[in-house]
């Protein structure tokens, strides 16, 4: 019977036992599927309460972003507008606006939950 997993002890069995299932060819819908289906949810619920990972600093993660995307600097001052504006933002001398953070969501991807958070 599957239960909330309260200890790390349940949660290492639950990994295992997700494996084992994962290993099998289920049919969808068959009770074993499901089952893999609720433990997974579990699973994921513990490692959200347990292991969570916090969101990057916002400036880092408009950085990270160019930098895995290889997209310049000069790309940046067309999304921020004038290139001393960039220059203070980057620096932290500046916060984002909401239309910046609008624009680098959209233009970057990157997660508007981690652009607006306090720095």
């Amino acid at each position: 019977m599957l239960k909330p997993i309260k200890t790390n002890e349940a949660y290492e069995m639950a990994l295992d036992r997700a494996y084992d299932l994962i290993q099998q060819e289920l049919e969808l819908g068959s009770e074993a599927s499901d089952e893999l289906e609720v433990l997974s949810l579990l699973i994921k619920e513990y490692e959200n309460e347990n292991f969570s990972i916090p969101k990057p600093h916002p400036i880092e993660a408009i950085k990270f972003r160019l930098e895995q995307s290889g997209i310049s600097e000069s790309e940046l001052t067309k999304i921020l507008g004038a290139r001393s504006r960039k220059s203070e933002i980057l620096s932290g001398k500046r916060k984002l606006s909401l239309s910046m953070i609008r624009k680098l969501n959209e233009k970057l991807k990157i997660p508007a939950s981690v652009l607006i958070q306090e720095y």
